[in-house]
């Protein structure tokens, strides 16, 4: 499921976002009006411990209304729709990311500590990864998020069109591997099979169905036939950890050192510091 941001009113969800527009008052007596303690801050809160706890697809102005014990309908007094309510929500939970590292006097430390704070903040709302990035929200958190991001980058020394690919590329990277960890985390539950079933009845019939494979890709039984690296020992209650979840955490700690090594390269070409 992929949802874009950005799709209500323009100028009402900028408003909002960077909180030019007026909040609605509070009503002080009987008669029509917003209800006390209710407030755009209070519906996006909700909003996003509806998409924490149940997904995106669970996402409405009547849940999020449910569990504030309002009406669907008074919600639009403060938030004129689902659209600049995700709006909302994807700029607000942003403002959980760290924005102060040591990056400066080492850049390869702050990056490092960066990448897994990311990865982190992706797994605790996993929702936000179905948020297009075709469409930035434009908000003020997450500028703040790709401003920390910049200016780690900034201890590099590299050309300021080289940090730019390269903050799309530690993003995407990140959130590939937060993407597989999060469908990893929910396969069993939506499928109503395991890890372990799955690949079992599968690969079982692999050797039935395509007796030549290792002839057919050859390079790929190469690499498998020389086996897989050392796992370390289990920590406490990984051993219950989805496979794919373990390889997708594998890939993300061996590929963020290379993809840093490789920044290490360029700055070693560029002849900076």
């Amino acid at each position: 499921m992929v949802v874009f941001a950005g799709q209500g009113d323009a100028r009402r969800s900028m408003s909002l976002l960077w909180r030019t527009e007026q909040p609605a008052q509070r009503r002080s007596g009987p008669g029509p009006g917003p209800r006390p303690g209710l407030s755009a801050d209070a519906i996006v809160t909700a909003a996003i411990a509806v998409a924490d706890e149940d997904g995106m697809a669970a996402l409405s102005m009547r849940a999020v209304g449910e569990r504030l014990g309002r009406t669907a309908m008074a919600l639009y007094t403060y938030v004129p729709s689902k659209s600049e309510l995700l709006d909302l929500m994807y700029d607000a939970v942003h403002a959980e990311l760290p924005t102060r590292y040591n990056g400066i006097d080492n850049w390869r430390t702050g990056l490092t500590d960066w990448a897994h704070d990311t990865l982190a903040f992706l797994l605790r709302h996993p929702w936000v990864l179905q948020v297009s990035q075709a469409r930035p929200v434009l908000g003020p958190h997450e500028y703040t998020g790709l401003d920390t991001l910049v200016r780690l980058l900034n201890g590099t020394g590299l050309d300021a069109s080289l940090r730019r690919r390269l903050v799309g590329t530690l993003t995407h990277f990140v959130r590939g591997c937060a993407g597989t960890v999060a469908e990893a985390r929910q396969a069993a539950a939506v499928t109503g099979e395991s890890d372990e079933e799955w690949w079992f009845a599968r690969s079982a019939l692999l050797g039935e169905v395509a007796p030549d494979f290792a002839d057919r890709y050859p390079s790929l039984s190469a690499m498998e036939s020389e086996g897989t690296p050392q796992q370390p020992p289990s920590a406490p209650g990984e051993e219950a950890m989805p496979y794919l979840e373990r390889e997708a955490r594998e890939t993300f700690a061996v590929g963020l050192d290379v993809m840093l090594d490789g920044i290490e390269a360029a700055i070693r070409r560029m002849g900076t510091p």
